[in-house]
Order: C-alpha cells, then sequence, then structure tokens
C-alpha cells in the first residue's frame, strides 16, 4: 500500500474542512439553516428567501463556496473514488455538526 493516496486523502480532507468551516460561518451569518431539508438547494438556486437575516454578499459567497464544494467533491471523487471521498466528505460534515450544532438546523430525523 502506498503512502500517496493518504497523503492525497489527508489534502482533500484539509480543503473541504476549511471550505464547510466558511460556509457553515456564512450560514450562521445569514440565518441559513443549512441541514434543515431542502435548505441547502433554496441557496443553491439563489433563493435569498432562505435567509433569516438580510446580507446579500454573505448570502452570494455562502452560494459560490457550496458550489465549489460540490465542484470539488466531483474533483475528489476523480482522485481518490467515489468510497474514499464520500467518507471523508461525511467525517467533515459530521464533525462541523458536532461543533455547530442545532444552529445549523436541524436535519431529517
Amino acid at each position: 500500500m502506498s503512502i500517496e493516496p493518504d497523503y492525497r486523502a489527508g489534502r482533500w480532507s484539509m480543503h473541504f474542512e476549511e471550505i464547510d468551516k466558511e460556509i457553515a460561518t456564512l450560514a450562521l451569518m445569514c440565518d441559513v439553516p443549512l441541514l434543515t431539508p431542502g435548505a441547502l438547494e433554496r441557496v443553491l438556486h439563489g433563493d435569498i428567501k432562505v435567509c433569516g437575516k438580510e446580507k446579500p454578499a454573505s448570502f452570494a459567497k455562502l452560494r459560490g463556496l457550496l458550489m465549489l464544494h460540490y465542484s470539488d467533491q466531483a474533483r475528489a471523487i476523480e482522485a481518490l473514488g467515489p468510497e474514499q471521498a464520500l467518507s471523508l466528505v461525511g467525517e467533515v460534515v459530521a464533525r462541523l455538526r458536532a461543533r455547530f450544532g442545532d444552529r445549523l438546523g436541524a436535519p431529517e430525523a
């Protein structure tokens, strides 16, 4: 087994950690309940009414970072394979959920 895949996975993990932490921060600033079903899709479609606070510049940055996240997720899948890439992203999201709790909305039970 090569050390290369572990290094690449670590780099991707750090990359997603940075992007997703900024996404969470912007969601809190805009009062967007990202984890609530449908909220993420509304942001991606540019529906600023999902915001609890009027912050158009922050919303635009949030939307851009979400699009970057999904674009980079596709690149990570190509580089690492689907199982490893999606597991890595899931771990990052779980850490952010633990850090921010229900302040990002409640996921569907």
